[in-house]
């Protein structure tokens, strides 16, 4: 680790486990699972209206707003007829204390050095959601991001860009109050 790691504080929550061979292929199934959350009935529909040009007089906020409520009401609808989303049971879960663009930090050691691991972070953006993601463990608390799907790599970089505001606001603030 010559490199140095820049890190910022972030509450979030994860659970993971090492990838195995015997485990890799169900992990790999749901990592693909979980990139398909766009991809339920109202989202194909959607796609389908911006390729034919039918949303252009339509105010975007206004779309994604009532979309993520029609999502709402069939999470409320699983949730009625007990229906809930396949989730693998993974052996490990921790919080995450600090986040950069390609790494992440735990707060307690959990991780062993050089091994790959699979996991789950629960996001904390609109909508909430779970984001899977391949990892390797660079020494017990750090590891660096191996694989996200493109569009969580996105919302990714856009979180830890908040996070650094809320980091540089904060110091701002120390700074001007001393």
């Amino acid at each position: 680790m010559s490199e140095k790691i820049r890190l910022v504080p972030a509450p979030l929550a994860i659970e993971f486990e090492a990838v195995g061979p015997e485990t890799r292929e169900a992990f790999e199934r749901e990592f693909q699972r979980l990139s398909e959350t766009d991809e339920d009935p109202i989202g194909q529909w959607l796609k389908i209206a911006k390729a034919r040009g039918e949303t252009k007089e339509t105010d975007p906020v206004l779309l994604h707003l009532l979309v993520e409520l029609h999502r709402k009401v069939d999470a409320l609808t699983q949730i009625v007829k007990n229906e809930e989303p396949e989730r693998l049971e993974l052996a490990q879960s921790g919080e995450i204390e600090a986040i950069g663009f390609d790494h992440f930090r735990l707060r307690e050691a959990a991780l062993r050095p050089g091994a790959l691991y699979y996991g789950r972070i629960e996001m904390p953006l609109f909508p909430k959601r779970d984001m899977g993601v391949w990892f390797e463990a660079l020494d017990e608390k750090t590891a660096k991001i191996e694989r996200l799907h493109e569009r969580d790599e996105k919302e990714w970089s856009q979180y830890v860009t908040a996070r650094e505001r809320v980091m540089i606001r904060e110091m701002k603030r120390k700074g001007g109050a001393s």
